[in-house]
């Protein structure tokens, strides 16, 4: 059973966008519009030129701020705040949710590579506020952005957590390798699995709230 290879965890690692809320919240969409034209404005480039470099950036250095900060020096709180400042009505609460993550055993935290306030905004969207006992955003990583194993060593060290009684929830395949390595259970939460496989993904689900409520 799926439940006796979760029976030794003791903390519940969970992503924010595209994991504790569906894509079809398109939440994402709309922070990529906005980092683009933040790029756009920063480097005073086209808009086509400045989505190419967000993209390029994300995929190089982890996220489109990590690249900004390497190659342009940019200040990371202000970009912060203006691309988070997006709609959040596209939220729904999920009482589901809610109940199968607050009956997990041991601790639950969010760690996002957003910044923490942004997630505290999700979570009150999604009805999840208060069952989390902390929230680490990319700031309590000192700006390293998952996938890099210091931005996990930095947060894992800050909450205290013993990898080999951890696990992680994700839905972006390569931010599932370091826990993996570190010896946290891994959890690919997405519409569809990696096709083919991928060695460091333990476990796949498009329904997390049923996953969760198999290990209890």
């Amino acid at each position: 059973m799926v439940a006796d290879q979760f029976s030794h965890v003791k903390t519940w690692v969970f992503d924010l966008d595209n994991t504790l809320y569906p894509p079809e919240a398109a939440l994402f969409a709309q922070i990529e519009v906005k980092m683009t034209d933040w790029v756009a404005r920063e480097l005073k480039v086209t808009a086509e030129e400045a989505n190419r470099l967000r993209d390029e950036y994300w995929r190089d250095y982890g996220t489109t701020l990590s690249g900004m900060m390497a190659k342009h020096g940019t200040d990371p709180l202000p970009y912060l705040s203006y691309v988070h400042d997006i709609d959040f009505s596209g939220l729904t609460r999920d009482a589901e949710l809610k109940a199968a993550i607050t009956a997990l055993p041991g601790r639950k935290i969010v760690y996002t590579n957003g910044s923490a306030p942004y997630a505290e905004r999700v979570l009150e969207g999604r009805g999840l506020t208060g069952i989390f006992n902390a929230v680490y955003g990319i700031e309590h990583a000192e700006f390293h952005p998952k996938p890099q194993p210091q931005a996990f060593d930095t947060v894992l060290g800050r909450d205290g957590i013993a990898p080999e009684v951890a696990a992680m929830f994700e839905d972006d395949p390569r931010n599932l390798e370091v826990p993996h390595r570190l010896g946290m259970k891994t959890v690919h939460v997405a519409p569809a699995p990696l096709d083919p496989p991928a060695p460091h993904i333990q476990h796949h689900t498009h329904d997390l709230a049923g996953f969760l409520r198999a290990l209890t």
